[in-house]
């Protein structure tokens, strides 16, 4: 629970007394403590919330401006911001709208929608591209802190590994709730060194800290992993896919979403499908190979599943692409693809941790007999042409363009309520969104000027 966010929400509705005898009661179901001191809680947040609200009327005008939030009106939820879609993307695509205003300079950047960004650097003679990524837990994985750290250490090394380099460090971030058990940090970092050790990549740094501070109670744990990796040669972004070359796809059994789905629908056994580190492993392969540098992209099949990369691909690109329906389910993993198929979740919709290779035909062979070394499945699914969208072939001999729905394929009960469908005033929340994100370019350059000129 958020009791600033309470309070800031109620202020203006409530007396000081009954507001802070509200509040205490709610501190109450979350703090084994007194009806006195839960009052006396309550009203050191009010009290503190109303000072910070003196800003309003501060004589400091800049300061208010810097200060205040120029409200979108538009919510994450409404939005689908995390729910890997076509609300998402065009979020993400805002980020790199404010990214890409700083001027500065890399070879990779969040404007190109890829898994990490890169840059170049010089070490003696040699030039070095150095790759860096960042995952948060899966948000239903809060309960599960083993999990969660397993599964987004693997996400990040994965969005490494895409880049054509190779990991070399992971950092933590550990957030858990003011009344949250420590053991859940112990637990989380457990996952992180565990896939750490299966992959022989160090853990060199991290961070820990309670989510709001003081400020929300629970045990809610969030937290991110984030790794670094280097190559001798650029990155394989998904911008390099070319015309004619083929497109393959390693066996996927899922991360935090399959688990995730698997624990909330009571399929228990899938969870030990997704317990490996088969991406990286075929990652290796590659690298061992000397064969990074003749793959043209690569990317992992995860932000809204194999509808929303292709999308994305094609949308940044201009290539099209074409998709085998067919072969496509040979490389999810059996019991994954039976739980989908029960659950009637659309395995083109969510994140199968899959490898998607996209590369020149001549070197077909040598990427699979590579990858197979490692007893990681892989096969053609498809290739690369000019038509500049992204199509699936499907089984009964139709085909369908491939787009992103608005939300990933709903994958527990929630979700299904919640529904995927494009809100009608869509494009009204774009405009606000965008607003929102053309203030907070304005707003940094204001603090620019203003400290350049003091």
């Amino acid at each position: 629970m958020d009791i600033e966010g309470f309070v800031r929400k109620r202020i203006d509705d409530y007396s000081y007394d009954d507001l802070a005898n509200l509040l205490a009661m709610h501190i109450r179901d979350y703090k084994d403590i007194n009806e006195d001191n839960s009052y006396e809680m309550a009203k050191a947040v009010i009290d503190e919330v109303s000072t910070t609200l003196k800003l309003k009327y501060s004589d400091d005008e800049f300061l208010r401006e810097i200060i205040e939030v120029p409200n979108s009106g538009v919510e994450m939820g409404k939005m689908g911001v995390g729910s890997r879609g076509a609300g998402d993307f065009f979020v993400h695509r805002r980020i790199a709208d404010i990214v890409s205003s700083t001027n500065t300079a890399s070879l990779v950047n969040p404007s190109e929608q890829d898994d990490g960004g890169v840059i170049k650097a010089k070490a003696k003679n040699d030039e070095v591209y150095i790759t860096t990524a960042v995952d948060g837990i899966h948000s239903r994985l809060s309960e599960y802190p083993f999990l969660g750290g397993f599964h987004v250490t693997r996400a990040t090394l994965r969005d490494v590994c895409v880049m054509g380099a190779d990991p070399v460090a992971i950092l933590s971030d550990v957030h858990l709730a003011d009344d949250g058990d420590v053991s859940k940090i112990f637990d989380f970092t457990a996952g992180v060194a565990a896939v750490s050790e299966l992959v022989n990549v160090p853990i060199v740094a991290g961070s820990t800290l309670r989510v709001g501070g003081d400020m929300v109670l629970g045990d809610r744990f969030v937290s991110a992993v984030g790794s670094v990796g280097v190559s001798n040669y650029p990155p394989t972004a998904r911008k390099g896919a070319t015309n004619g070359d083929v497109i393959l796809l390693t066996e996927g059994s899922g991360g935090g979403t399959i688990t995730t789905t698997a624990l909330y629908n009571g399929f228990f056994d899938v969870i030990w499908d997704t317990m490996n580190v088969n991406f990286v492993q075929a990652s290796h392969a590659l690298f061992e190979n000397d064969l990074v540098k003749d793959i043209h992209a690569m990317t992992d099949v995860t932000n809204g599943g194999l509808r929303g990369d292709a999308h994305e691909i094609s949308n940044t690109t201009g290539v099209g692409l074409e998709f085998d329906e067919e072969e496509i389910r040979k490389m999810v993993a059996p019991n994954v693809l039976s739980m989908l198929e029960t659950l009637n979740i659309d395995h083109l919709g969510v994140s199968t941790d899959s490898l998607m290779l996209i590369v020149p035909e001549d070197i077909v062979g040598d990427v699979k007999k590579a990858v197979s070394s490692y007893d990681v499945a892989i096969g053609e699914i498809g290739s690369v042409n000019n038509s500049g969208e992204a199509i699936l072939n499907k089984e009964d001999g139709s085909s369908e363009k491939l787009v992103p729905l608005f939300r990933e394929a709903a994958y527990t009960k929630i979700k299904k309520l919640v529904g995927d469908t494009t809100p009608e005033d869509f494009e009204a929340m774009k405009q606000k969104v965008q607003k929102a994100c053309d203030d907070a370019i304005s707003k940094k350059e204001k603090v620019i000027n203003y400290i350049h000129e003091n």
